[in-house]
Order: C-alpha cells, then structure tokens, then sequence
C-alpha cells in the first residue's frame, strides 16, 4: 500500500483486546506485519542481558505490537475511521466521520 492510514505521530484509541479504549500516540508502525507501537499500551515485560547501553540488565517494561485494525485514529477527541482521497494531485487522509483533511 502506497499510502497508510496510521502513521507514526497519530493519536489512536484501542477498540479491541485487554487494552480496551486506551488512547495513546503511536510510537512505531511495521508496514510490513500490519502492527503498530502504541505509547502504554500492550505492555510487555522483557528481561535483558547487561549490555553497554544497560550495565546492569534486569527486568524491562515496553510497548509490545497490536495489529493496525485494532485501533481506530482519534480526531478531535472522538475515533473514526481514515480514508484517503485525492486533494488535486496529491493523496490526502481525511477522517471519515467529518470529512476534514487530517494532513
């Protein structure tokens, strides 16, 4: 797809799953998978060896993927759907619910 609808930078809400109605800003997507990093959201636990970057290692918290349909883009404080559509010769996103041009 030449285009995506969630791009990094979004603010998006979870409509499915254990995290249920959070909202956050999406830190990474995976075009290739179909998954999205969601500030706060499906938090995992990972344990890491000492390292350079991490001395001592141990036990560390991050966000974990969650699938693109998962999530729903929020505009003005209310989720909708993304579309895409043509502004003269460029391809825009605009949220469905509105019809306002989102960038």
């Amino acid at each position: 797809m030449s285009m995506e609808k969630i791009k990094k930078g979004d603010t998006v809400k979870v409509i499915t799953g254990k995290d249920k109605d959070k909202e956050g800003k999406v830190l990474a997507v995976d075009k290739k998978k179909g998954r999205v990093y969601v500030e706060n959201v499906n938090m995992i636990t990972k344990h890491t060896k000492p390292s350079a970057a991490n001395q001592n290692g141990g036990i560390v918290h991050q966000e974990g993927p969650i699938d693109v349909s998962n999530v729903m883009y929020v505009h003005k404080g209310k989720a909708t759907r993304v579309g895409i559509k043509m502004d003269g010769d460029k391809k825009v996103r605009y949220a469905k619910s509105t019809g306002e041009v989102i960038d």
